[in-house]
């Protein structure tokens, strides 16, 4: 692949089933019996309590984890042992502390870092770090060291350490945690603008809103509910059967409305 904007793959997850070794715990697994398909481009969040496999699901769309049964297949590739290298070129998980991604002394080389892996050297990998960085808002930023960033900028440096691989998929585990307004607008406006395939695993109710079209709520380790994520929210009862909650006072209608109302100058 060559350097450049990203384009979205399908993620296509079948009877998926896993359970930890040695767990000791009331459930015969972590994930059972998980399946659903994300299209090429689509954002979809994945909501549900603590507990419920989120992170375990999202370690098995680039083969961290292997499952116990079932498949998941990113295009027309079945992940497993023997294609775990080239789903990492296509699949990029993005940690909840950018910290865990973040080790090289200067940006430019953590950026770097995953293509130069896959043999991109010379001109070319100069191309991907800054067309990564630019992509995060984090042009001139190479040559800075990760710690003397702020979080938000650690966050999208992260995601330019993806991004400069040409990922078709990007899977974010809580990517507003402990981020100011401000960053999260920056944030938002990072994830809006790309065109692969992105899956949020998020407690961030009112960020999965803003982000994402669609959600699947999981929980115990199956898929509860699958549609319109203002429609999900908009189910107190059922949001508080699977132990989520909105922020107090805010409204999913009213928080959709004012999203799709044009501006409109104040009259003199």
């Amino acid at each position: 692949m060559s350097s450049g904007t990203p384009v979205g793959a399908p993620v296509v997850v079948t009877d998926l089933r896993f359970g930890y070794p040695g767990a000791r715990t009331d459930r015969t697994a972590i994930l059972d019996g998980v399946s659903f398909e994300v299209e090429a481009g689509e954002r979809v969040a994945i909501l549900g309590p603590n507990g419920a496999g989120k992170t375990t699901l999202m370690l098995h769309l680039n083969g961290i984890l292997t499952a116990a049964s079932g498949e998941v297949r990113i295009g027309d590739t079945l992940v497993s042992r023997q294609t775990v290298r080239s789903i990492r070129r296509r699949v990029g998980l993005v940690f909840q502390d950018p910290d865990d991604q973040l080790f090289m002394p200067t940006v430019g080389e953590d950026v770097a870092f995953g293509p130069a892996n896959f043999g991109s050297t010379g001109a070319e990998l100069d191309g991907r770090v800054e067309s990564a960085l630019a992509q995060v808002g984090l042009e001139g930023h190479a040559e800075r060291a990760p710690q003397h960033l702020s979080l938000g900028q650690r966050r999208r440096a992260a995601i330019a350490t993806i991004l400069a691989m040409d990922v078709e998929v990007i899977v974010l585990d809580e990517p507003t945690s402990n981020l100011d307004p401000s960053a999260r607008r920056e944030l938002s406006a990072t994830l809006d603008a790309l065109a692969a395939t992105v899956i949020v695993v998020t407690h961030d109710l009112p960020y999965a809103l803003e982000l994402c079209p669609r959600a699947l709520i999981l929980d115990g380790g199956r898929i509860v509910a699958d549609g319109p994520t203002a429609q999900l929210l908009a189910d107190e009862e059922f949001m508080a059967a699977h132990g989520l909650e909105l922020p107090w006072g805010f409204d999913p209608a009213v928080a959709m409305r004012r999203r799709s109302a044009p501006l409109t100058a104040e009259a003199p």
